[in-house]
């Protein structure tokens, strides 16, 4: 099995550090089903391709309990499992590049978080689906697909087509979120997985395809052949996945409210809002960050790839939320240094933290409109009075804006989780009652494709404190 990647740029050989393997050297890495390899066959100036060689032990995967088949029928000795990029190679791919996936680099961040100009080479892949399978999955997501097949066997035209493809992908896009995508699409062009499903694989199918997947128009399809055809895990994903789709914030408050999307824009609001709020940290020189209400860790993860954030702290009042959060931020397989500069809190946004007391910013991402209108003064006097950090960064629906969403009724909130939603007028009532109380100055930014009349999705309150100016 095999997979190139290939980028174009100021620095290809860059792409060594993206995927934490050195272009000058062969990387070998023992897997359950054998083992992969990493190397670069072209390392140029224009130009630079890292592989992914994958060599099954069949043997090996007959004897593992987890390889699903029918033991002790010729079926499960003579198949093309050990041949196919679909499961085995989606695995490995997780293995071996489970860094990248994250879409962290410490030594490049800025070019982590870059769209790039990649190109992907899958071979041996499986067409079981139509020979447009692989348009249907990888041109939603702004893929240029190009594939090929031959004969099953040149020798006998008579059998017909070979069921397998050669399939190159092309486009632009942040390495992370490319390969997130292939770990999720290469078992569903197989349909079939070499190991059991087990609930945790909703988990997995939900992290890999945040931001995309919801958005899919073959969701269902994607769904089912991941989970291999197992209907409760099937109809948790579709559940999740569709409340992720119903409109901004529409979501399972479980997954933290993080993932609104924006149809006018290519990119989803929940991307947009945190790309905003990075950029206004990097404008005031924060470098000692608390994410307050920082659910599952979507942008914590963005922070902790940042080697200018020398302090990051997370807080949430949902324990298994700030789970979700130390799985995705790799916390346990980090060094000492690294688990010291990044902390995660139980903590309520009303309460006093002194954890959080003293920094260069607090973010209140997506999290005020959560808090019961009685609860603001408190809310206020936690992060204002008494954390008092230099800078602190909001972000909060736009009410007016709510009109353009076709799926949300009149009078509706977000999300079923919201106290309630402000205008553009009402938060900019608040925030300067707020700033003029605490020392602070406020303004105000739209996140978000802007409608002429009803502003942009979400706004930002960027309050800093007088002193610090």
């Amino acid at each position: 099995m095999l997979l190139t990647i290939t980028y174009r740029g100021a620095a290809p050989g860059d792409l060594g550090f993206l995927l934490h393997k050195h272009p000058d050297r062969v990387h070998d890495f023992a897997l359950p089903v054998g083992r992969a390899h990493v190397f670069y066959p072209e390392v140029g100036d224009e130009r630079c391709t890292a592989a992914l060689l994958l060599e099954v032990d069949p043997i090996e995967l007959v004897r593992s309990r987890r390889f699903r088949g029918d033991a002790g029928t010729l079926g499960h000795y003579v198949n093309d499992r050990a041949y196919v990029s679909g499961s085995m190679l989606a695995v490995a791919l997780g293995s071996v590049f489970r860094t990248a996936l994250t879409g962290r680099c410490d030594a490049r961040p800025e070019l982590a978080a870059s769209e790039l100009e990649l190109e992907l080479g899958l071979h041996a892949v499986p067409l079981r689906g139509g020979a447009d399978l692989p348009e249907r999955l990888f041109a939603p997501l702004g893929w240029t697909v190009e594939q090929s097949t031959g004969l099953l066997d040149d020798e006998f035209p008579e059998w017909g087509p070979s069921p397998y493809a050669t399939i190159t992908l092309r486009g632009v896009s942040r390495l992370g979120e490319a390969l997130r995508e292939l770990y999720v699409l290469l078992p569903v062009l197989d349909d079939a997985k070499h190991y059991w499903v087990a609930d945790a694989e909703v988990d997995k199918l939900l992290r890999a395809g945040e931001g995309w997947l919801a958005q899919h128009p073959e969701r269902e399809l994607i769904s089912r052949r991941y989970l291999a055809h197992q209907r409760e895990y099937v109809a948790e994903a579709t559940a999740r996945l569709a409340a992720l789709d119903q409109g901004p914030e529409l979501v399972d408050a479980a997954t933290g409210g993080d993932t609104d999307d924006d149809a006018s824009e290519s990119r989803p609001l929940n991307r947009l809002r945190a790309d905003a709020v990075l950029a206004v940290l990097d404008e005031v020189g924060a470098r000692t960050v608390a994410d307050v209400g920082c659910g599952p860790g979507a942008l914590l993860s963005r922070l902790a790839a940042d080697p200018r954030f020398t302090r990051i702290v997370g807080t949430d009042v949902s324990p298994p939320a700030l789970e979700t959060a130390a799985r995705r931020l790799g916390l346990a397989e980090r060094s000492d240094a690294q688990r010291e500069r990044i902390r995660l809190h139980p903590s309520s946004v009303t309460y006093q933290d002194d954890r959080i007391a003293g920094l260069d910013a607090l973010v209140l991402m997506e999290v005020v409109e959560h808090v019961e209108p009685e609860r603001l003064d408190a809310l206020a006097r936690s992060v204002f009075g008494l954390a008092a950090p230099a800078s602190v960064v909001l972000t909060t629906p736009n009410a007016e804006y709510n009109a353009l969403y076709p799926t949300l009724a009149a009078g509706s909130f977000r999300h079923p989780d919201h106290r309630f939603e402000w205008t553009r007028a009402e938060l900019a009532a608040w925030a300067g009652a707020i700033a003029e109380h605490y020392g602070y100055r406020v303004e105000f930014r739209p996140v978000g494709a802007a409608d002429p009349v009803l502003g942009a999705p979400t706004q930002l309150a960027l309050f800093r404190k007088e002193a610090a100016a």
